[in-house]
Parts: structure tokens; C-alpha cells; sequence
């Protein structure tokens, strides 16, 4: 299952808090995933090779580093939404360096609200 933090009261949640779930009187923090220098690495390695890690790729990448599959598949979908921001970022700057002005897209809200759902698991 999911590791998660001792119950806290909600008068003791702060701004730095973050709650898992708020369904119930015990509101739940969860723990993030810190990964090794060597994790990253490859995880970056992979990502360059394929943006999609599915099936026994998956697997097997999640065995070699010695993380779950579920924490290799969070990894690879916050990783895409950091590149299609990086790549929003620098088509903007470009058109910006034309002096054309890029109006708000539905593309740029779509994102925004994307980063939201991202989702850090520890298992």
C-alpha cells in the first residue's frame, strides 16, 4: 500500500502540509519519493529514448533501479508535463524574440491544470 505520514488533526495543517485524501476527520500526508542521483540519471536516460515507458519495459527498469512500477510510471508522467512546459516555454520565447505575442491558449490552461493532477507516489 501507500506509506503515508501519521494521522495529523486539521488544525495542525499548515501551508507546508499536504493532504492525501480529506474524506474523513483524519486528514493523511504523503511521503515523496526522493530518488537517488544514479535514478534520476537513468530515468533521464530512458526519457530521451521514449517520452511512453510501458509494459515489461517498465518493469524491468523499475527492478533495475530498484523502485516500484508504479513509481517509474508517476516518474515518466510528471517528466512529460515538465517537458511539454519546457517546450510551451521556449516556443513562447521564440515568438517573443519575433515580437510576436502569443495570446493564452487552451493548450497553456490545459497544462496548468494537468500539473495539478500530477501525483508523487511512494509505495
Amino acid at each position: 500500500g501507500l506509506e503515508l505520514s501519521h494521522c495529523v488533526g486539521a488544525n495542525s495543517l499548515g501551508p507546508a502540509a499536504v493532504p492525501w485524501r480529506s474524506g474523513g476527520p483524519c486528514k493523511m500526508k504523503r511521503v515523496r519519493t526522493v530518488f537517488k542521483p544514479e535514478q534520476l540519471e537513468r530515468l533521464e536516460q530512458e526519457f530521451l529514448k521514449q517520452q511512453y515507458m510501458v509494459g515489461t519495459e517498465r518493469v524491468d527498469l523499475a527492478a533495475t533501479l530498484h523502485l516500484t512500477e508504479t513509481q517509474v510510471k508517476v516518474w515518466f508522467q510528471n517528466r512529460r508535463i515538465k517537458w511539454r512546459k519546457q517546450s510551451m516555454e521556449q516556443k513562447a520565447a521564440k515568438l517573443s524574440q519575433f515580437g510576436v505575442i502569443q495570446p493564452a491558449t487552451a493548450d497553456s490552461t490545459d497544462i496548468k491544470d494537468h500539473e495539478e493532477d500530477t501525483v508523487d507516489v511512494e509505495l
